[in-house]
């Protein structure tokens, strides 16, 4: 089966600084993946060249078995800070996607695409606060509403969780697996937390300091829920990964 995202032999340098030395890894349909490395080291730019936010310098990225660039459509983005208009309601800015993406649909549609996800993160009875009435769980279930109205193939999560309470990103976790379960959406989820990515993956694809190179691909094939710190499997595997980051020179994290 063709893979949903297939990285090929990519580098790719910024402001004359190396940021990828010949890069390969592949998502296959369906599955959710976490690119797990230290801070800089590429992993959000990998984001963007899936959505072509950047522009391909070497190599071969395609999604679906297409260049990023005709296959955009396929993709939703769900950014660390939710980036909601501070103008519209709740319900307002989670049709806002599909406003951009289907200017031609009428609005009545939008919004009812848009209302049976926000009832499915939980917010069906807040479709009218404003943004600034929100929490910032809140505020990233609306964003995250917002992706799931455009239902794609893809969504590409950017450390989604990063500015919100432990708690809150807890709860946040759990309802991404269970939106996620079943859905056959493939999700490629960024994170520089190893127990983050050992709660959520299938497999996790470890980028190495700049110029990144894949540095390993690790399995994570033990059944959810998972206790990260209690199960003994989950143990070794989060022990593989400090043992790679001990070689990456960086602090455990």
């Amino acid at each position: 089966m063709q893979p949903a995202i297939r990285f090929d032999r990519i580098g790719l340098d910024l402001g004359g600084v190396a940021i990828y030395d010949d890069i390969s890894f592949a998502v296959e349909k369906g599955e959710f993946v976490c690119l797990l490395g230290p801070s800089g080291c590429g992993k959000s730019t990998a984001l963007r060249l899936m959505g072509d936010l950047l522009p391909l310098q070497r190599g071969t990225i395609e999604i679906s078995g297409l260049p990023p660039e005709r296959s955009w459509d396929q993709i939703a983005f769900i950014f660390q800070q939710p980036r909601l208009l501070p103008w519209r309601d709740a319900l307002s800015n989670a049709a806002f996607g599909l406003e951009l993406r289907h200017p031609s649909m009428p609005k009545n549609e939008r919004e009812d695409r848009a209302r049976r996800q926000m009832e499915r993160v939980g917010l069906g009875r807040d479709l009218h606060k404003m943004p600034v009435m929100l929490s910032g769980g809140e505020k990233q279930r609306v964003s995250i509403a917002r992706a799931l109205a455009l239902d794609p193939d893809i969504i590409l999560m950017d450390e989604p969780f990063s500015a919100l309470d432990p708690n809150t990103r807890v709860r946040l976790r759990d309802q991404i697996l269970e939106l996620w379960t079943g859905s056959g959406k493939t999700v490629v989820f960024v994170t520089h937390d190893m127990d983050e990515a050992l709660y959520l993956a299938d497999r996790i694809v470890v980028f190495s300091n700049k110029p990144g190179r894949i540095q390993a691909v690790l399995g994570v094939d033990h059944p959810r829920p998972r206790e990260v710190l209690v199960d003994r499997a989950l143990l070794a595997r989060r022990n593989e990964l400090i043992a790679l980051f001990d070689e990456l020179g960086e602090a455990k994290i």
